[in-house]
């Protein structure tokens, strides 16, 4: 049986946990946490918020090893709907990343906050 998107998201367990992007702003700088945007690089580059890395969700797992070597550091995930940031968030999850969360909002909203 085929998954919807929606059906696909509301099967991961744990479910990530989801932070609006003021939170995600004070807490990146309270407890110097990365952002990372897993849109593609075309988008990336048409809006960014200020200070994401942009690491495209299909390369994700193989360059956070790279960028993260502490599994407890806080990591703050965004795309253009939240659905490519939960997919992203099972997997850095299943990884042994212990703090991670997901900005469901809009990037305008995401912009906002980090700027």
């Amino acid at each position: 049986m085929l998954l919807t998107i929606p059906e696909r998201l509301a099967a991961i367990e744990p479910a990530p946990r989801k932070i609006t992007a003021a939170e995600a702003a004070k807490e990146r700088t309270e407890l110097n946490g990365y952002v990372i945007d897993v849109r593609e690089p075309a988008e990336h580059a048409n809006s960014p918020a200020n200070g994401a890395i942009n690491i495209p969700r299909g390369v994700l797992e193989m360059k956070m090893l790279e960028l993260v070597k502490d599994p407890g550091t806080p990591i703050f995930l965004h795309c253009a709907s939240g659905a490519r940031a939960m997919l992203a968030a099972e997997q850095l999850a299943k990884m042994g990343y212990q703090h991670v969360a997901v900005m469901t909002c809009d990037v305008p909203t995401i912009q906002k906050a980090f700027n």
